[in-house]
């Protein structure tokens, strides 16, 4: 498959009144053609900023610091405003969390889905532009698509608007959808219509969809591959069947054990211990260190390379250092660390 985006030690910061944050902290990955990478971890792990950082919508006080973007030859990174806005919904669109909060509450439903056609298809005709509208509201399986065109978002339920939002952002057939917690606001019943929404649209249009969840066992059916963060650092990438059967961080390992599992309705989850760590202050070893069943001296001192685990799964953990297993046989389970 070809690939279509590749980020490269990309490095994102905010200035706040007690200092610098280093949400984003030197993060590789790639995304191919017609895939689904989901993007999970906890709250504040930096996936959204990670998103928004490819179109440039990080807040005002961030900074993309260092890093590269590269979509089709193009550094996302280095673009002005005004040429991201060509890319924004033509070549590459974004679900948000609340879709009450991004549809204007003043516009129907057919104007802000036409204002998109407008601004990216030029040469489409007033007609032709409202059956694409109409073609993408059948398409998110939405009853009654003319009559919805003349709504307004409160008229609608929270569902309905957020597959409003799923027809807006296909409505250029982008080579990209990120697509940030789009179930956070909706119950479980809609939020699987909306996930399968999500993945059919995508392979019937050959669209590559970055998902961003902190739910790892919404992506079991959806992804190809996943990419784990903690804390800003992306600290496992695998495909999907690896992340769930062959874990390689004790951070994953902690996520799957989080997880209800079926037939086992009375039994008591298992939570990761502890919290993040404080990204305001300097961390010089493992930002997982103090959290970690595993943890070493070497994880206190030295922060972890990745290391290749397999040709497709990669690790940033010191447990796949080449000599941690001789380490460990010698000095038994409770190892001081390996040769850094």
């Amino acid at each position: 498959m070809a690939r279509i985006l590749d980020v490269r030690r990309l490095r994102v910061g905010f200035r706040t009144k007690f200092g610098q944050v280093n949400a984003v902290n030197d993060i590789s990955f790639h995304i191919d053609e017609g895939e689904v990478l989901a993007v999970v971890g906890e709250s504040g792990s930096g996936k959204s900023v990670s998103a928004l950082s490819l179109l440039g919508l990080i807040a005002k006080n961030g900074k993309i610091l260092g890093g590269e973007i590269d979509w089709g030859g193009v550094n996302l990174a280095k673009l002005s405003e005004s040429e991201l806005k060509y890319i924004r919904g033509s070549e590459i669109s974004m679900i948000f969390q609340d879709p009450m909060s991004c549809l204007n509450p003043v516009l129907t439903i057919g104007y802000q889905m036409e204002e998109a056609l407008r601004f990216h298809k030029k040469d489409m005709s007033k007609s032709d532009r409202r059956d694409r509208m109409l073609e993408m509201l059948e398409k998110v399986k939405m009853q009654n698509p003319g009559e919805r065109l003349k709504q307004y978002p409160h008229e609608l339920s929270g569902g309905m608007r957020q597959r409003i939002m799923i027809a807006i952002s296909l409505l250029c057939q982008p080579k990209l959808l990120i697509a940030d917690e789009p179930t956070t606001a909706l119950d479980v019943t809609i939020q699987a219509q909306i996930m399968n929404l999500i993945r059919d649209l995508g392979e019937e249009f050959n669209t590559s969809v970055m998902l961003i969840t902190h739910n790892l066992g919404v992506v079991a059916g959806m992804a190809d591959r996943v990419s784990v963060m903690y804390a800003g650092e992306i600290v496992e990438s695998a495909p999907v069947d690896e992340v769930f059967y062959r874990s390689g961080h004790p951070y994953t390992q902690g996520l799957i054990k989080a997880l209800p599992q079926a037939g086992k309705s009375g039994e008591a989850l298992v939570p990761i211990p502890g919290s993040t760590p404080d990204l305001l202050l300097e961390q010089s070893g493992c930002m997982f260190f103090e959290r970690c069943e595993r943890a070493m001296e070497c994880c206190r001192d030295y922060a972890p390379p990745v290391y290749a685990v397999s040709g497709s799964q990669s690790v940033k953990c010191w447990i796949h250092h080449p000599n941690f297993a001789e380490s460990s046989a010698e000095d038994g389970a409770e190892s001081e660390g390996v040769d850094t």
